[in-house]
């Protein structure tokens, strides 16, 4: 990012300056300063230089879920678009809220959605570090209902480590001021949203509060909201007739074989005041209600591309001010439902295969935790063949060779699919920054050899690799 960005100056904290200064040292920068040393600095006292609505007002760069990072060139006209309709028409907030937010303000939601849009509608936020919610996740919601905070975002992990990290404090909570409970930045769970709203149920926390949303760097932040005070849209799918033929067909819970053939997906509302979403077919035709397709947006909120990076700003910006988000859903009544991902769609014997379907259904195995699971696919002997990444914590080699027969059978009960499942130790998986799953970055690693199976299967594993 630093040579992309051509920067003459890298700012800091101190804690990180021996990393950083390294990495500065290697892109070719010639400054590298901490946040002390910058404040000490005298103040400026020149002229601005005069902007336009159009003049770039940052780089933002994306968190590289299933690519290297790229920098999004954000207006300040884009800025305004966004943070405009977001508050107006998205959250709606009123003098009595107050906002509060762990997310790094290195990322468009922290940085647009807890900065820029409260300084420019005058809100208040209390902000936790991110390193802090990582060790204590529960100051998330002590200090939300010690300061009567009504609007907070988190990705669907957060809400899953506060429940996971719950033990007796749940007496010392009252969340009923909570109006906002916004869910973005990844795949929204249902599972994970059922599971925090019955154990915060007790402290006073309204399911009807959640609030899936959809957005991105590219976006500036914001692309559409749920309509606030409403419960959340869940829609039950046939998982057969989705990988067939791009169908969201309403679902039976079982087959007739008594295999579950269901797939849930979350609403996650409809497009913001003044910008459009359409769900397109590769030959660019607008599908229609529950035909799963490509994800475009357009809007004065979208990007003018990317920061020095002509082939990918072309990849993505089409006829008409459309952008390809990368993303693959349906319509439903008017709401965007998100499937997955392109670049991580499993093709498999004809199929197509969302990779969550089969991470979600190995991480159901105990002692497995969300997040353990990572699904790709390789080609092995000019076929494709899946591969389940799994962190493993056990020791007992009969425990591990017992993990892996359970997964593989849950599987292929629950996705269909035969898959390779290859133990790796705890910490493995690749996340971004932001705490997406990696998927390319997995999948690289797992071809290259540097992320190792455990002992007990790594010629199995390196099998499978070849």
């Amino acid at each position: 990012m630093i040579s992309n960005a051509g920067a003459s100056l890298v700012v800091a904290p101190q804690a990180l300056g021996e990393q950083v200064h390294e990495a500065v040292t290697q892109a070719g920068c010639s400054r590298f300063m901490t946040h002390e040393e910058l404040l000490e600095k005298t103040m400026w006292n020149g002229d601005l230089a005069p902007f336009t609505p159009d003049d770039m007002a940052y780089i933002q760069y994306s968190s590289g879920s299933t690519s290297d990072p790229k920098g999004v060139l954000v207006t300040q006209r884009a800025i305004m678009a966004n943070a405009d309709v977001s508050l107006q028409h998205g959250l709606k907030p009123g003098k009595n809220d107050r906002g509060f937010s762990w997310l790094p303000l290195y990322h468009d939601m922290g940085l647009v959605g807890f900065c820029i849009g409260p300084m420019l509608g005058q809100l208040t936020i209390d902000y936790l570090a991110t390193p802090a919610f990582a060790r204590r996740p529960l100051l998330w919601l002590k200090i939300m209902s010690e300061n009567r905070c009504t609007v907070a975002y988190s990705p669907s992990f957060g809400y899953d480590l506060a429940v996971r990290r719950l033990k007796n404090e749940i007496e010392e909570l009252d969340l009923s001021c909570w109006r906002v409970a916004g869910i973005g930045g990844d795949m929204v769970r249902p599972d994970i949203l059922r599971e925090f709203a019955e154990t915060f149920r007790p402290a006073g926390f309204a399911s009807r509060a959640f609030n899936p949303s959809y957005g991105m760097a590219e976006s500036t932040l914001a692309v559409t909201f749920s309509p606030l005070d409403e419960e959340v849209v869940v829609d039950r799918v046939d998982r057969n007739q989705a990988k067939l033929f791009g169908r969201a067909v309403p679902a039976r819970e079982t087959d007739q074989d008594g295999v579950a053939t269901t797939r849930e997906f979350v609403a996650c509302g409809s497009p913001l005041p003044g910008h459009d979403l359409g769900v397109f077919n590769a030959e660019g035709r607008r599908l229609g209600d529950r035909e799963i397709g490509h994800i475009l947006i357009k809007g004065p909120s979208v990007m003018q591309g990317y920061f020095r990076n002509q082939e990918a700003t072309a990849a993505v910006m089409k006829d008409g001010g459309w952008m390809d988000t990368g993303d693959m859903g349906y319509m439903l009544d008017g709401q965007i439902v998100i499937t997955g991902r392109s670049k991580d769609l499993i093709l498999h014997n004809g199929r197509n295969i969302w990779p969550q379907d089969i991470e979600w259904a190995a991480e159901e195995v105990a002692p497995l935790r969300k997040g353990d699971a990572a699904a790709f696919s390789i080609d092995k002997d000019n076929d494709e063949k899946v591969v389940v990444l799994v962190q493993c914590r056990m020791t007992d080699e009969d425990k591990q060779l017992s993990l892996r027969r359970e997964i593989g059978a849950i599987v292929q009960r629950h996705a269909g699919v035969d898959c390779d499942v290859v133990l790796v130790p705890p910490r493995s998986l690749p996340f971004t920054s932001s705490g997406k799953l990696s998927r390319v970055g997995a999948r690289e690693g797992f071809l290259s050899g540097d992320i190792v199976a455990i002992s007990s299967h790594a010629s199995a594993a390196k099998s499978a690799a070849e």
